[in-house]
């Protein structure tokens, strides 16, 4: 999920209003007309006085943000690495369930991995399919106060549906968060224990 925010857009000699939306890979404006840059597209990113300004090949454009301008520009220029985005940092606790690539796994060098019933701050679920979700019962248990249960499922197949995954995280009473792409073929989705329950 990105951040959305209303605006005008200047794009070849008009002023449009509408929304604009800022995600992992692409900027989106929905209003009179609607506009997809890819961040990899852009040639060049700039901020000032309340306006970011996108060079890209069907460009440029500039979108009033105010001040989130400048903000928009540090993370379209500076994107968080994935361990960012999952919340892994060093001195926390990790549990790791199922199969992952060796990729992520050299992302925990800097963080302890515990198995058995040792609590855990994170714990990532590896769920290729909907079967995979039987597990989250028995994870939860080892989850500390407030830690993070992530399942991370493939995007768009039928094997495992997104409402599949809220409805079993949702079942042991964990509350979801936020979602974040795991890698270009994964989702993954965020549980926490709901402060109440704590």
């Amino acid at each position: 999920m990105g951040q959305e925010l209303d605006c005008r857009m200047h794009y070849r000699r008009r002023t449009l209003t509408g929304k604009a939306q800022l995600e992992g890979d692409h900027i989106l404006f929905r209003g009179e007309e609607r506009l997809k840059i890819a961040i990899k597209d852009l040639a060049s990113v700039t901020a000032h006085a309340g306006v970011l300004h996108l060079d890209f090949p069907g460009g440029p454009v500039s979108l009033e943000l105010g001040v989130a301008a400048e903000k928009w520009a540090r993370k379209i220029l500076h994107p968080p690495s994935r361990a960012e985005k999952l919340g892994i940092k060093p001195g926390l606790t990790v549990r790791v369930a199922g199969e992952f690539d060796h990729g992520f796994l050299d992302e925990l060098r800097n963080v302890e991995t515990v198995a058995g019933k040792a609590n855990a701050d994170l714990i990532f679920l590896a769920a290729p399919l909907r079967q995979a979700l039987a597990q989250i019962p028995k994870l939860a248990a080892t989850l500390k106060p407030a830690g993070a249960l992530w399942v991370v499922y493939p995007k768009g197949v039928q094997v495992i549906r997104e409402i599949e995954v809220l409805d079993a995280g949702r079942a042991v009473g964990l509350k979801d968060t936020k979602v974040a792409a795991f890698s270009p073929t994964h989702t993954a989705l965020r549980f926490v224990i709901p402060v109440a329950a704590r």
